[in-house]
């Protein structure tokens, strides 16, 4: 059985040419380490990138598009497998289902929505799958800021830092995904008084 890797990220084609040059690389590489894809199922931007970089190297996509998407001419139609949901809600819960880890390339909101849902159900340890970020020229370094901020102010655990982690380029995304199927969350709730 071949392991999925989820991959969040942008469908924007007018981004800078590095975010493609990166999704292409991931793609490439999960190939290599023996890893399938399952992703968001478009044909546009970032994720047509990661998409068709699996393919090219002979590899497993597994794409999970709304029908609303797909009617829009969106969907990546060469993927091995490509599911027609209804609503972004089923999309997320079958690629969650199916994926035996998450990486969130850069991205917008939708990317930030589906890989903070990942983390809150690891932190309430509903999902155990590794959470990493692909922290590409710093990217996401203001929302690891506002993840201190949340420790610091106690919105959460320190332990809460444990269940992800970060790499700054592809390479280091496999290390990271290893290093993240380690932790286990701490009970959500604060003793009350």
């Amino acid at each position: 059985m071949r392991k999925l890797l989820c991959v969040y990220c942008a469908s924007s084609d007018r981004l800078d040419p590095k975010y493609y040059a990166a999704a292409a690389e991931l793609g490439t590489e999960l190939v290599r380490r023996g890893w399938g894809l399952v992703y968001g199922g478009g044909k546009t931007g970032m994720m047509g990138a990661v998409a068709r970089a699996v393919k090219q190297e002979g590899g497993h996509v597994v794409g999970v598009i709304p029908e609303f998407m797909k009617a829009r001419e969106l969907a990546y139609d060469e993927a091995d497998e490509l599911v027609t949901v209804i609503t972004m809600r089923e999309r997320k819960l079958l690629m969650e289902t199916r994926a035996d880890a998450f990486v969130a390339l850069p991205g917008g909101w939708g990317t930030l929505e589906e890989i903070l849902e990942i983390l809150t159900l690891r932190q309430l340890d509903v999902v155990k799958k590794p959470c990493v970020f692909l922290n590409q020229d710093g990217f996401y370094d203001p929302l690891l800021q506002l993840f201190q901020r949340m420790l610091d102010d106690r919105f959460f655990k320190a332990s809460n830092l444990d269940l992800f982690r970060s790499a700054p380029d592809v390479p280091g995304l496999f290390t990271a995904i290893e290093h993240a199927a380690t932790a286990k969350p701490e009970s959500k709730w604060f003793e009350t008084r």
